[in-house]
């Protein structure tokens, strides 16, 4: 479960940077350490959906040439395609009450850690001319981002990073997850790539992955990739407490207590169970679930994103 001090619970809970802010320097040199390109940036030319018309310039190609544009209106018009390999990088983050979470081993909470690796993943795909969109699952402050391209895109991704606090609890709301990526299925367009940037817990809770799975799977169709990074705090992976604990979760309420030693097999095991749900149903709709603790080098992660979308692209 989500771990909190026996305290109460917050309404919001402001991102703890801890040593990952400032966003937009740490993000751009972790950047700078993963191979530049994911994939091709989006052009326009020949290819197998149609794009669109535009006025006839002299020197486009012929072959494109749209005759029934001239006899029906009488004007010259050039038909344009996109090619196979457009698509946008659509980022889904989860910004719920447990993102907050930090432990005494992790650098920033899990939502600042989150942060990080979204605003880095912008920054590849936007080096490449590769649009890049910003959606949040729970959240205070948030504020969602249509695909966008050009220099001024990383700023407001970033702005908006910066601008979000950890805020609400979904452990009793069943169709939070499906209102929350409502946009994303509408806006994005085939191709995409979708990144769930979560811990997954609070998606799980009471009703396990089916609920959360039922909501983010879904978005493969139309040719989408779906990739979902699982973003847990060092104390959360590894239960690293000695003896008698008193834990409460973020969400839900739920206070457990308990010897750490006694219960750490069994809490591992669930935790192994959640991410092979999740593994195995991206995996039936020819995506990948990536693992990482708030702790692990932000380069590593990123470059092992970068490396598992151009393998299920391939």
């Amino acid at each position: 479960m989500p771990l909190a001090s026996d305290r109460a619970s917050l309404a919001a809970f402001p991102i703890d940077w801890g040593g990952l802010a400032p966003l937009r320097l740490k993000s751009r040199a972790v950047a700078e350490g993963v191979y530049a390109g994911m994939h091709r940036s989006i052009r326009k030319g020949a290819g197998v959906e149609f794009g669109g018309q535009r006025p006839y310039v002299p020197g486009d190609d012929l072959r494109f040439f749209d005759r029934r544009a001239l006899l029906r209106h009488d004007r010259l018009m050039v038909r344009e395609f996109e090619t196979e390999t457009d698509r946008a990088l659509w980022l889904c983050v989860d910004a719920t009450a447990s993102m907050s979470y930090r432990g005494r081993r992790a650098p920033g909470a899990k939502l600042a850690y989150a942060a990080l690796i979204a605003a880095a993943m912008a920054r590849v795909a936007l080096a490449t001319g590769d649009p890049v969109g910003l959606a949040w699952l729970g959240g205070a402050g948030t504020h969602g981002l249509p695909a966008m391209a050009g220099r001024e895109a990383f700023e407001r991704i970033v702005g908006a990073l910066e601008a979000t606090s950890a805020a609400q609890d979904w452990s009793g709301d069943a169709g939070a997850i499906e209102r929350a990526l409502a946009p994303v299925a509408k806006k994005a367009r085939r191709g995409a790539v979708v990144l769930l940037i979560s811990d997954l817990l609070d998606l799980a809770h009471e009703s396990g992955a089916e609920r959360a799975l039922s909501a983010f799977t879904p978005l493969s169709t139309g040719g989408r990739t779906l990739i979902a990074l699982q973003v847990l705090d060092p104390s959360e992976a590894e239960l690293d407490f000695e003896g008698n604990v008193r834990l409460r979760a973020l969400e839900g309420g739920a206070v457990v207590e308990a010897d750490a030693g006694a219960v750490r097999a069994q809490y591992k095991a669930r935790l192994a169970a959640l991410a092979d749900a999740w593994a195995r149903a991206l995996a039936s709709r020819g995506g990948r679930l990536l693992r990482a603790t708030s702790a692990d080098p932000p380069t590593d992660v990123v470059r092992a994103l970068v490396q598992a979308i151009a393998e299920v692209r391939r």
